[in-house]
């Protein structure tokens, strides 16, 4: 096995134990949440690389609760945002408000924290609002902070957006702009359940069966893990595999196949690319491993350059989707 560079001999022992401590929150979320099994797995190997996240589905699929159920098995701060026509950023972000001071009647302003103010904040349907309140958002997602007159206020580590949409109702909606869908690291559709786990979640969810959730890491560990990741050691060849992948998707590079050509408007930018190494560098340590390998950046790649590639009316005639073209790529790389 291969060790990481630069490295203490606690970092060691938070790396050799990733694999339990993955098994324990899968094991905790499970007590709530049955099946999806992968969307859990990509959520944390996100949390982990201090990613977020862009899910999407239909109502009804445990979104909400799912998210809710990580925040508590991870002892973390969550607050839920439905977005609408009529949120502005000040309702995600925070407002000023004139206070009287009763001994010596001066008026002063004080910031109230908007849900911004969390570990997890939810946000729901975040196509339904115009852009500028996105943008209030995306900007606090960024930056990891927000500015309040004049003043900027730091929102506490770890952060972790996910925001969803539905995919069936489009009327009246705001879609991300491609630079703003950017700022996601992973694009995850997540799916119906299978029969028997429906069958499971009809039997859990109509008795009075209240699981108990046992908290498996707080944010002070949350943070050391995610310190510790970055220094997870790669060989070259991964790197190389990986920013390969995102240049192939790119229609003007020079050694891009003709299905690139023909299929892409524009390909993955280079956040691409890192987001493969740091979604690799994570999911190997889920797995119990020091070093990540090409398979793991294939295992990352899907939810990565989904909502990067952006095909042309040839695709769309052809009924070729991102997926298709991900999946191209791999035989393309060998």
């Amino acid at each position: 096995m291969k060790e990481p560079q630069d490295i203490n001999d606690q970092e060691v022992a938070l790396l050799e134990n990733f694999a339990d401590i993955n098994r324990k929150i899968v094991q905790e979320i499970h007590k709530v949440v049955i099946g999806q099994e992968e969307i859990i797995e990509q959520l944390l190997i996100s949390l982990f690389s201090r990613g977020h996240c862009l899910l999407i589905g239909v109502p009804g699929l445990a979104k909400t609760l799912l998210i809710n159920t990580l925040a508590n098995v991870l002892d973390l701060k969550f607050n839920r945002i439905q977005f609408t026509p009529d949120l502005m950023p000040s309702d995600i972000t925070g407002t000023e408000i004139i206070e009287e001071d009763r001994s010596s009647g001066k008026k002063a302003f004080r910031f109230i924290k908007g849900p911004i103010f969390a570990n997890i904040v939810l946000a729901d349907e975040i196509n339904r609002t115009p852009p500028k309140t996105q943008a209030a958002l995306l900007e606090a997602m960024q930056e990891h902070k927000v500015t309040a007159a004049g003043a900027d206020m730091h929102l506490d580590a770890p952060f972790f957006v996910l925001a969803t949409q539905n995919p069936i109702e489009q009327e009246g909606t705001y879609p991300l702009p491609e630079a703003q869908l950017d700022r996601f690291m992973f694009n995850l559709w997540i799916d119906y359940p299978t029969f028997e786990d429906e069958v499971k979640i009809v039997k859990a969810t109509t008795g009075d069966y209240a699981p108990q959730l046992e908290k498996v890491l707080d944010s002070q560990q949350i943070i050391a893990c995610q310190n510790v990741l970055r220094k997870m050691a790669v060989a070259d060849n991964v790197i190389e595999y990986a920013v390969k992948l995102a240049n192939l998707s790119r229609p003007n590079y020079a050694g891009s196949p003709q299905f690139v050509k023909d299929w892409i408007n524009w390909g993955a930018g280079p956040r691409a690319s890192q987001y493969l190494i740091l979604g690799a560098k994570t999911r190997a340590a889920l797995q119990g491993r020091f070093t990540p390998q090409e398979e793991d950046v294939r295992a990352c790649a899907i939810p990565v350059l989904r909502h990067r590639i952006v095909t042309n009316f040839n695709a769309e005639a052809e009924g070729v989707n991102t997926m298709d073209i991900v999946k191209r790529l791999f035989e393309t790389i060998g």
